[in-house]
């Protein structure tokens, strides 16, 4: 082999290495704002989850027993997200209330994105106050 084949071979290999390098370290500076941008405090989260009831429910009036928690950071789904659980009591058929049930209220870069129907490790130990807006909601 000539030597001028060596020295591309070497330029290739070092081209290589700072490319991957720099790249390593470009999507670890990436996903370190992605992670900060991702959990963001939900500071309108009670108007959002008011706005989500609307949507998720045909009919949101007549609630009752309704309590509400402080945003927390809780794994969903094998990731970290700001959850808000809500407890309520809806009406289930005309006059007849369904029962109190549990939701966790998920949040993605600080808005709304879905509710969990069966928040157990979510909302354990959550530590509610009354929320009498969702009681109030109009149709």
């Amino acid at each position: 082999m000539s030597g001028g084949g060596a020295q591309w071979r070497l330029a290739g290999l070092l081209l290589g290495a700072a490319v991957g390098l720099g790249a390593c370290g470009h999507h670890h500076r990436e996903a370190e704002a992605d992670d900060d941008g991702i959990n963001a405090f939900p500071t309108n989260y009670k108007a959002d989850i008011l706005a989500a009831m609307h949507a998720y429910f045909n009919d949101p009036t007549g609630i009752r027993d309704a309590g509400i928690a402080e945003p927390a950071l809780k794994s969903v789904g094998g990731t970290t997200r700001y959850v808000v659980c809500i407890r309520f009591n809806a009406k289930q058929s005309g006059k007849n209330y369904a029962g109190v049930r549990d939701f966790a209220g998920v949040y993605v870069g600080g808005r709304f994105d879905r509710f969990v129907e069966t928040p157990h490790e979510q909302c354990e130990g959550a530590t509610y106050a009354p929320f009498p807006e969702l009681q109030k909601l109009p149709r």
